[in-house]
């Protein structure tokens, strides 16, 4: 059974592995991150890590059984009882119900290990898999993302009370 865990060190061969494997995948749906988000992955990864230190950021990754990484789960500028989710998850997993699941349970750690009372998150407008995954987990749209927050598309942002 797969374990959403919380961002740690170990995981960093687990999640650039996970990138690769799905980066034409990703890249259908959001802007690819480019050859330098690679190249550059160990420092990225380290200063994803250290912003998670800082409780600014929570991250956490979805673990099959193997150890490999399912999924992808962020809680990003974490202000006011509120952050920004933002994920992704592996194309062989996709359309399962594996994204729903793990962010609801997300929205649980959400309020529980992070005092958070609202979660935002924004999807363009041609994600509809996104769209469902975000309505089943109890979130409702709330009006235009700006187009820079979803890879320079349109889009809609989505919110949750927790």
């Amino acid at each position: 059974m797969p374990e959403l865990q919380r961002l740690q060190v170990g995981h960093a061969s687990a999640v650039l592995a996970f990138e690769l494997a799905n980066r034409a995948y990703f890249a259908a749906a959001v802007s690819d991150r480019g050859d330098d988000f690679f190249d550059q992955f160990a420092d990225r990864h380290k200063a994803l890590l250290a912003e998670q230190e800082a409780d600014t950021c929570a991250f956490y990754v979805l673990v099959a059984e193997d150890g490999s990484v399912l999924g992808r789960f962020n809680l990003v500028n974490i202000e006011d009882r509120t952050a920004e989710l933002g994920y992704r998850v592996a194309q062989h997993v996709a359309g399962r119900g594996v994204a729903t699941a793990t962010v609801r349970n997300l929205c649980q750690l959400a309020a529980t290990r992070h005092g958070l009372r609202t979660l935002r998150a924004a999807t363009a407008r041609e994600n509809a898999a996104s769209q469902k995954v975000l309505t089943k987990a109890g979130f409702v749209p709330v009006g235009p993302a700006d187009p820079a927050d979803v890879g320079g598309k349109p889009g809609t942002w989505y919110e949750c009370q927790i």
